[in-house]
């Protein structure tokens, strides 16, 4: 999807061909590859994905690989500290078809520039593997990328530790990571996965911590729905505002 595309076209830069495999517009959630797509990512020479139970289709894919054929595979958020999100009722057993055991791991790891520094990295290496040849080249590549991401990392924490409140209302509960790095508290709409739905006595609840923390916006993401949202906004009288995760 969008943000490992970004990252690994800045790294990859004019050595490498990076697809994006999930179409602009597309909730990532929701996508699952087709067959052109399957034989794209065997003749590729590397196939980078999140991990973390997002992409509930990887396993089979892996699993249908060759032993000693087919790309190098990494694993995005490896060596990330995962979090575990809040099941909430109506989301099934799997919340995002995560996989074995881990259907409350919260996958969005991207979100928070700390994390995202760990992502290029293993991004980087992948490349390495793939191609020693230009081994220089994508350190340099990474090297520049990984700058902007500490920079934009040290700003979080200037302007974040100067905000006079550190609570925020989203969509869904795709913020843990750049909560639990910078000091936020993430009040979802949604569970892990954007078409989690509250109860009425969830939805009660956060209007009631809207209330309690004076908050003043709800975000949320161009790709879920906004209704529950705005009608929250209402009842609270309160904006909403658009707040795109990187995930399409």
């Amino acid at each position: 999807f969008y943000t490992l595309y970004d990252f690994a076209s800045r790294i990859g830069g004019d050595r490498a061909n990076v697809i994006n495999l999930v179409p602009a517009g597309v909730e990532p959630h929701d996508w699952s590859p087709k067959s052109r797509d399957l034989i794209a990512m065997g003749k590729a020479q590397l196939f980078v994905y999140n991990g973390a139970g997002f992409e509930g289709w990887v396993h089979d894919f892996l699993e249908g690989l060759k032993p000693g054929s087919g790309p190098a595979v990494i694993e995005a958020s490896s060596g990330i500290e995962l979090l575990h999100g809040e099941h909430r009722e109506g989301e099934d057993d799997h919340g995002h078809e995560h996989g074995e055991g881990a259907s409350d791991v919260d996958p969005h790891v991207w979100v928070s520039p700390k994390s995202a520094i760990r992502i290029v990295e293993n991004i980087k290496n992948g490349f390495v593997q793939a191609d020693p040849a230009n081994q220089s080249y994508y350190e340099e590549t990474y090297d520049k990328l990984r700058t902007e991401l500490a920079e934009l990392d040290a700003k979080f924490e200037r302007m974040i530790a100067a905000a006079p409140r550190k609570e925020i209302v989203v969509s869904h509960q795709a913020f843990g990571y750049l909560c639990r790095d910078y000091g936020l508290t993430q009040m979802a709409i949604m569970g892990l996965s954007p078409d989690a739905e509250p109860t009425a006595q969830e939805l009660k609840a956060i209007l009631d911590f809207v209330k309690e923390h004076n908050v003043r916006y709800i975000f949320f993401e161009e790709l879920v729905s906004d209704k529950l949202a705005r009608t929250l906004a209402a009842d609270a009288r309160i904006e909403t505002l658009v707040l795109n995760p990187l995930e399409g």
